[in-house]
C-alpha cells in the first residue's frame, strides 16, 4: 500500500494460495493479469512447493518478484533447483536430510534444544554493491534493518550462485551473513533476509516496497 503511495498508482491485492498451488492449478491461470508476486516472510514447510512455483514463475516469465525473508529462502531454493541442477536443493528448516541444504541454521543456532528467544532478532548493518537493483533502491551502500529468523544462506554455495546469475547485493559488513540476493538480468527481482516492512510508514514509504510497485506499475502499461 505504501509502495502504492510513493508511485500515485492504486495497489490491488490478489490472494493466491500456496498450497492450492501445490496442486494442478496453473501458474498461469493464478496469477493471470498479475504484475508483481510478493512472497511474504512465514515459518514451516505449508505450502512451500506452492511458493517455489510462484516464485519459478515471476523469474521465469520476467514479472517483478519480492521475496521477504522466508520469500528470499524460497527464491533461492527454486533457483538452486531450476537453475544449479540441485533436484535436492532445501533448507534444513523442511528438511534436516537435504543433500543439498542452500538454507540452514545461523551458526550460532546449532546445537540448541530451546528455541525460545533465540532468533536473530533486531536492526543490524547491511552493506550494499554499488550498481545492483539493491543499491539502486536505496540510493545508499550502508543499510540498517530489521531482523526476526534463525535460517540464512549457506555460504558454501556462494560462487556456485553467482557463476549461474543470482547477484548476493547486500551482505553483513563482515560478508558472512546473505542479506540480500537479486538477478540482474531480471526486470526486477529481489529478496531480502529481513523485514522491511518493520520500517515503512504512508509518507515514508520503505524505498523496496516503492521500487516493487514503481516496476510492477510499468508491467501493467
Amino acid at each position: 500500500m505504501h509502495g502504492g503511495i510513493a508511485n500515485h498508482v492504486q495497489v490491488e491485492f490478489v490472494s493466491v494460495d500456496p498450497e492450492e498451488l501445490e496442486k494442478d492449478t496453473s501458474s498461469a491461470e493464478a496469477f493471470k493479469g498479475v504484475h508483481g508476486i510478493l512472497v511474504p516472510g512465514g515459518f514451516g514447510n505449508r505450502g512451500i512447493e506452492g511458493k517455489l512455483k510462484a516464485i519459478h514463475y515471476a523469474r521465469t516469465k520476467k514479472i517483478p518478484f519480492f521475496g521477504i525473508c522466508l520469500g528470499m529462502q524460497c527464491a533461492v531454493i527454486e533457483f538452486a533447483r531450476n537453475e544449479l541442477a540441485l533436484k535436492d536443493a532445501n533448507s534444513t528448516e523442511f528438511d534436516p536430510k537435504s543433500e543439498d541444504p542452500v538454507i540452514s541454521l545461523l551458526e550460532e543456532q546449532m546445537g540448541l534444544e530451546q528455541k525460545g528467544g533465540t532468533m536473530r532478532l533486531g536492526a543490524y548493518p547491511c552493506v550494499i554493491e554499488e550498481g545492483t537493483l539493491a543499491h539502486k533502491e536505496y540510493g545508499d551502500t550502508k543499510i540498517r534493518e530489521r531482523h526476526r529468523h534463525r535460517f540464512e544462506f549457506t555460504l558454501k554455495y556462494r560462487e556456485q550462485f553467482e557463476k549461474a546469475g543470482l547477484t548476493f547485493s547486500g551482505t553483513s559488513p563482515d560478508g558472512q551473513l546473505i542479506e540480500i540476493v537479486e538477478i540482474k538480468s531480471h526486470p526486477w527481482f529481489l529478496g531480502c533476509q529481513f523485514h522491511p516492512e518493520f520500517q515503512t510508514r504512508p509518507i515514508t514509504p520503505h524505498p523496496l516496497f516503492a521500487g516493487f510497485v514503481r516496476a510492477a506499475s510499468k508491467l501493467s502499461k
